[in-house]
């Protein structure tokens, strides 16, 4: 295995570069994003213009963006990036004690140097009238610069002095008076700035400057000149002080008036970055990776399986050009209310079996199992069907109907118990209802009540044969099965339905498999936070499923129908009971 060095400080690089033989080129950048672009198109550091930082604000290069705003901004660039970033400090906002003040949290934020201004706070850009801005006391600058060294606490980290007698048309002996002053009070290096469009001052003044410090320049205006000239005349650093700022403001006012102008994005699409790109410069995969070494696997480890093949013919025209599980609730269609329950508790797997009308169903984000032989098949087929799907890639599994609506505490405390199979079952139940479909009649080992609250509780039948004595509640159409117990159950639904007297078979005979081969069903009982679609005066009440207020929920054990308990439901929880399920294919 390679080990690479760990980068240099950013401090001491800047300093390596500021003192090079040879002249080394910063690029402008104003904020995270194009601070990566920069380190990315190969510059050894980073310019943050005092300009472009504002504009990006869309506020005036006159300090009307705060020194903490700045700040803040610089904090983004910086952890961006690995090479260094030299600030265009303005007049170091402030007076020495400023300084000061400024060049200790520049140190924590990690950025290399800054460079500072000899004119007065507020500043106004160099480029608007420079010759009418007045500039700072020599002797209030040079304590600035002395006070801000004296601040710092790592000695590679460096103070530029930029001197304005060119743009305050002071003319060249007082640049070379002040520049000697800031070297003399400790500056770095000296950053000569003109507004001409030819390099005749910033020439002049290096000739006459010779080697006594390192010399930046800002070739703004004069961007015509050769580099080479810059490289004869012994310059350290170049910078090119705004031009991603500017580039990206064309392109953007170029897109936002195509867009505009065509009412559709056909026209821009193939000229922009694409999205990928995007989230390669915000290092989203970085992110992902750090999501799966830390978080919870929940997406990975949990999946769900709704079966959802059948008509619901009981609802007449409302399934005549889809299926039940495609009937709108409050506007949304049974199916996406099921998998919005699902993915409420982590689980983002979730396979539909279709069947009838099966070009209807056709939501996002879901995937699609077809059992083409629904009319004449039952749900133990659609069930081997999903499992068959996951091609041995087996997950804990949490298996329902398709017009079952279930409020997320029901998954939610089925997937946190680790037993093999677990169901749950809803312990309050009316005697006088006429149920016409297969029965989900459970018995268990014991009956619900609040000393059986923390006890382990088993199925020991299901069905409709299950005398009224014996029922503890009624099976509420879910299913949780584990990874280990998933590929059992694979092999069992083959065995089952290798016999064609199996075809229609429903889950109620799978339990009773189960049971008769001596496999242990975990039995966890609620009241209520369910609803069984299985008519049109279930899809009336199914519209108030989510929006019933919390009330006072009775738990009643079947075997003592006078006796009564009540509980507050959790906070935000329908109470709702229903019909036990078994249709076809539900």
């Amino acid at each position: 295995m390679t080990h690479h060095p760990p980068p240099l400080p950013k401090t001491t690089q800047f300093k390596r570069l500021l003192l090079s033989d040879q002249v080394e080129f910063f690029c402008e950048a104003h904020n995270g994003l194009s601070a990566k672009i920069v380190e990315e198109a190969g510059f050894k550091g980073i310019w943050a213009s005092g300009l472009t930082i504002a504009a990006q604000f869309g506020v005036r290069d006159n300090n009307e963006a705060s020194w903490t705003q700045i700040l803040d901004h610089l904090e983004f660039m910086s952890d961006a990036t690995q090479i260094p970033i030299l600030l265009d400090g303005d007049t170091g906002y402030g007076n020495f004690n400023n300084m000061q003040r400024l060049i200790g949290k520049l140190e924590q934020r990690r950025i290399a140097a800054v460079c500072i201004e000899d004119k007065c706070f507020p500043k106004t850009n160099s480029f608007l009238k420079g010759e009418t801005q007045p500039m700072a006391d020599i002797d209030e600058f040079c304590g600035k610069l002395k006070a801000g060294k004296d601040a710092q606490a790592d000695d590679d980290f460096c103070i530029v002095a930029r001197v304005e007698a060119f743009i305050c048309g002071w003319g060249l002996t007082e640049a070379l008076r002040r520049a000697e002053a800031y070297h003399q009070a400790g500056a770095d290096g000296i950053l000569i700035h003109s507004a001409l469009t030819t390099p005749d001052e910033i020439l002049a003044f290096k000739r006459e400057w010779g080697e006594r410090c390192p010399v930046a320049i800002v070739p703004t205006r004069y961007y015509a000149t050769p580099t080479d000239v810059f490289r004869q005349h012994g310059f350290s650093l170049v910078i090119w002080a705004n031009h991603l700022l500017r580039a990206s403001v064309t392109a953007m006012q170029k897109t936002a008036q195509i867009v505009r102008d065509n009412e559709h994005l056909l026209a821009v699409e193939d000229t922009i970055a694409p999205l990928s790109e995007i989230f390669r410069l915000q290092d989203a995969e970085t992110l992902q990776q750090a999501e799966q070494r830390y978080l919870p696997h929940s997406s990975d480890h949990l999946t769900a399986i709704v079966l959802a093949a059948s008509r619901g013919d009981e609802l007449g025209e409302l399934t005549e050009d889809k299926p039940k599980t495609m009937v709108p609730v409050q506007g949304l269609p049974i199916l996406s209310s099921i998998a919005d329950a699902y993915r409420a508790v982590g689980i983002h797997k979730i396979t539909v079996v279709r069947g009838y009308k099966k070009e209807a169903v056709t939501l996002p984000h879901l995937t699609y199992v077809d059992n083409d032989d629904f009319a004449e098949t039952g749900e133990l087929v659609s069930l081997l069907h999903a499992l068959q799907a996951q091609q041995g890639d087996f997950h804990d599994t949490v298996i329902s109907y398709g017009d079952l609506l279930f409020n997320k505490y029901i998954p939610q405390i089925m997937i946190q118990e680790p037993d093999d199979w677990v169901i749950v079952v809803d312990s309050c139940w009316d005697r006088t209802t006429s149920y016409t479909r297969l029965g989900g009649f459970a018995e268990c080992t014991a009956p619900n009540s609040r000393e059986a609250y923390n006890a382990r509780i088993y199925l020991k039948r299901l069905g409709r044969d299950v005398p009224h004595t014996a029922r503890h509640g009624i099976w509420m159409g879910l299913l949780k099965v584990s990874a280990n117990a998933a590929g059992y159950l694979h092999d069992l639904l083959v065995e089952l339905l290798a016999d064609p007297a199996n075809n229609k078979a429903g889950m109620a005979q799978l339990f009773q498999t189960l049971r008769a081969r001596d496999c242990a069903i975990r039995v966890l009982y609620t009241v209520g936070y369910w609803l069984d679609i299985n008519s049109l005066a279930d899809v009336l009440q199914a519209n108030a499923f989510h929006s019933t207020p919390p009330t006072l929920e009775r738990v009643a054990s079947p075997s003592d129908p006078a006796r009564r308990h009540e509980r507050a439901p959790l906070a935000g929880q329908a109470t709702m009971t229903e019909q036990p399920h078994g249709g076809q294919n539900a």
